[in-house]
């Protein structure tokens, strides 16, 4: 999995060295090309209207205009420090309207704008190209008409470029409200992006599906996740209140102590469909509030959040690496395990620190003590089922093991099993 971070709250179109320093020291080598930062939604907004301007005390009005030829210049010195800096671009987002507007006269522009966005993948190296879907705002009943005309004729330049379309998941306002908008059913978005690539003869659409617009309409992630399958090719991990769009860090927004965005279902979701794209991180809302001077405590909890995602999305797969395997720890983390994992993956014993419990039996295994690991092969791998990670793995290597060493962890599993042991002392077992 790519792990991305996208720069708005984080660095400037005019002078972005500090930014990307700060973000290249926060741990991210990835980040999202935002092409809409030179084309804000606000001003395709208002594309083609007039605004009053004053010069030399007099006053004019000019209509607002937006030059797609331009981006390439606008974007230049970012381009050009991510280059200095090492710092990748295996995606970017072609410039969009926002829910709000009621604009359903642009589509010649917002084609013009995918299309610059597409030359400026290929100069930079970008995958993937978030296009967000027409008449997203607004109710429309041929909309996917209107956007099957609109992704086939950027097929061609995609496939010169190989780049790689990616709808995603929208909202639409009407009176005031958020309300599921274009590709937010994921099976109707499964269809269309199914549709597209057997017009454009090749696999040249997938779907990116955006976290915050599933907590805004109130959508079970795990299903949409399994309905839309290998079709998503990224996704946008940020966190709201569930009513109002923002892009807030992941677990920041709290109720009673509990987060309201469903990262559960997600995560379940992703870890069942093997999910294996982009992570792009999108935390603008939190960047922009903090001091510039805690950015690079934020940039590094930001850049540790997404390695977390990385790991419980992808700890099925771990399993899956390794023909052999045992655990470490006999307590609730050993149980749920092998309530989970243990028939798909069944591990050839568990061993524990604890002697009183050594020739025992634990949910169908054996348990050892910790020099029976010793005996094994050298790619046998050693799961430990316990919070105390990093003490345990330090045990193992003054053993003088060599084997492959795995964190198990079940905060996020496919199913709960609450019958918890009270005996057991070990905590967060």
């Amino acid at each position: 999995m790519d792990i991305i971070c996208a720069l708005s709250g984080l660095v400037g179109l005019e002078r972005p060295k500090r930014g990307i320093t700060a973000v290249r020291e926060g741990g991210f080598d990835k980040i999202l090309l935002d092409t809409a930062a030179c084309c804000p939604a606000g001003e395709l907004k208002n594309f083609g209207k007039a605004e009053s301007v004053k010069e030399d005390e007099k006053e004019e009005r000019i209509k607002i205009s937006v030059n797609p030829g331009k981006m390439s210049d606008s974007l230049m010195p970012l381009l050009e420090q991510c280059r200095e800096q090492r710092i990748a671009m295996p995606a970017a987002r072609a410039p969009y309207l926002s829910w709000d507007t009621g604009r359903g006269d642009l589509e010649g522009l917002l084609s013009c704008l995918a299309v610059e966005s597409i030359k400026l993948c290929g100069q930079a190296g970008c995958r993937y190209l978030i296009v967000q879907p027409l008449f997203a705002g607004i109710e429309n009943s041929d909309a996917w008409e209107a956007n099957r005309r609109h992704y086939l004729a950027l097929a061609d330049i995609a496939g010169e470029y190989n780049v790689t379309i990616l709808l995603e998941n929208q909202c639409r306002y009407k009176n005031g409200h958020l309300l599921r908008g274009v590709c937010s059913d994921a099976d109707e978005a499964a269809e269309w992006i199914d549709s597209l690539n057997r017009e454009a003869g090749e696999e040249r659409f997938g779907f990116c599906m955006d976290s915050g617009v599933c907590s805004l309409c109130g959508q079970d992630m795990r299903e949409s996740a399994v309905s839309l399958g290998k079709r998503i090719r990224a996704v946008i991990l940020r966190d709201c209140d569930v009513h109002h769009e923002a892009s807030m860090l992941p677990f920041t927004y709290s109720g009673r102590g509990q987060a309201q965005t469903d990262w559960l279902g997600l995560i379940r979701g992703l870890r069942e469909i093997c999910f294996d794209g982009a992570l792009i991180m999108d935390f603008g809302g939190t960047a922009a509030a903090f001091s510039q001077l805690l950015r690079p405590q934020l940039l590094l909890l930001a850049e540790s959040t997404a390695e977390y995602f990385k790991w419980q999305i992808g700890m099925k797969e771990v399993l899956k690496k390794y023909d052999r395997r045992v655990l470490f720890g006999a307590g609730n983390m050993c149980r749920n395990y092998m309530k989970c994992y243990g028939e798909e993956f069944p591990p050839l014993f568990t061993c524990d620190n604890d002697r009183s419990r050594w020739g025992g039996q634990f949910e169908g295994l054996e348990i050892k003590p910790p020099t029976a690991l010793k005996e094994l092969d050298a790619d046998c791998a050693v799961f430990i089922c316990n919070i105390y990670y990093k003490e345990i793995e330090e045990q193992l290597r003054g053993m003088g093991l060599c084997n492959p060493v795995e964190y198990f962890n079940d905060e996020y599993m496919p199913s709960y099993y609450f019958d918890r042991l009270e005996y057991w002392e070990g905590e967060g077992q």
